[in-house]
């Protein structure tokens, strides 16, 4: 794309910056422009400055994303520092913001004795992916935890979205995909910190036994609550899927709804694993199962 600066911005802005370093893939091309907002009000001011027609990404931390090859077009936005803030409102309430990790929400909670928050401390993320992708483990979901939300649309105008306005359905939200969430307040419910983080630890105990760890990215597919009463991992092995490969990508022995890099895979390796997988549980099973991993940008 042609050359483009923002002179006036106060965040850091880099061009043709790879991504494979902030997926958890390790794999992926480059984007044009990487974006790392001051602010709220720098945010708006790239937003309302950027080229007509350049379109953006805010990625967390990467761990539910497969970015192809060829990069990804126009901006990439990452809300780190100033995005990063976790404030105590009273023994149930924590407002955070979108780029804290949600592990570290957990463990803040925990702190302050606020309990119902424990699931967040086993999902790599964070908390503004949370909420773009309703995450959850262990039968609770982030909807649980959201009493509203602080948004950004493409015009820098700021709203705050209820859960229902939020539209939190399994693994999906209902605010267009150019709005950022900025923050979000949670609730939860007093309790002592002790129990918080033997919850905590449990969960942790449970998560390494039963999923891999490595170059992965969470779950692959959604799990089919509206087509089958089995999950995602069931219909793969049902359909004799657990051992496929395609150049050093392959499923987890551990969980074959998780797809691993093995070492040298590239996006395309995994997104053609991830779509033959897809074929063959529908040709055996009659299910089509869809992504949960969110795929960026375009081939090589």
């Amino acid at each position: 794309m042609p050359s483009v600066s923002f002179p006036a911005v106060q965040g850091t802005v880099e061009t043709q910056v790879s991504l494979s370093a902030h997926t958890w893939f390790r794999v992926g091309g480059p984007a044009d422009v990487v974006f790392y907002p001051a602010g709220v009000e720098d945010l708006r001011f790239f937003l309302k400055s950027r080229p007509k027609g350049m379109p953006y990404t805010v990625l967390g931390a990467g761990s539910n994303v497969l970015v192809r090859s060829g990069g990804v077009r126009g901006a990439v936005i990452f809300l780190n520092r100033a995005f990063s803030g976790i404030t105590l409102i009273d023994d149930h309430h924590l407002d955070v913001g979108a780029g804290v990790l949600d592990k570290k929400v957990a463990k803040v909670a925990c702190e302050h004795g606020i309990g119902g928050l424990e699931f967040l401390y086993t999902i790599p993320g964070t908390i503004g992916g949370a909420v773009r992708m309703n995450a959850g483990a262990y039968g609770r979901e982030t909807n649980d935890l959201v009493v509203y939300a602080i948004v950004m649309d493409p015009k820098g105008r700021i709203h705050r979205l209820s859960t229902e306005e939020l539209g939190l359905g399994h693994r999906t939200c209902a605010v267009p995909s150019d709005w950022i969430v900025l923050s979000v307040r949670l609730k939860g419910e007093p309790r002592p910190p002790a129990e918080i983080q033997d919850e905590m630890e449990r969960l942790t105990a449970q998560r390494r036994a039963t999923q891999p760890s490595g170059k992965t990215g969470g779950s692959t597919f959604k799990n089919p609550l509206e087509q089958s009463t089995k999950k995602a991992w069931q219909l793969i092995r049902e359909a004799g899927c657990a051992d496929m490969r395609v150049g050093d990508a392959s499923l987890s022995d551990v969980h074959a709804n998780f797809m691993m890099n093995n070492g040298a895979a590239t996006a395309e390796d995994l997104e053609t694993l991830g779509e033959r997988v897809r074929e063959q549980v529908q040709e055996k099973t009659g299910v089509l199962l869809e992504w949960e991993i969110h795929r960026l940008g375009e081939p090589a």
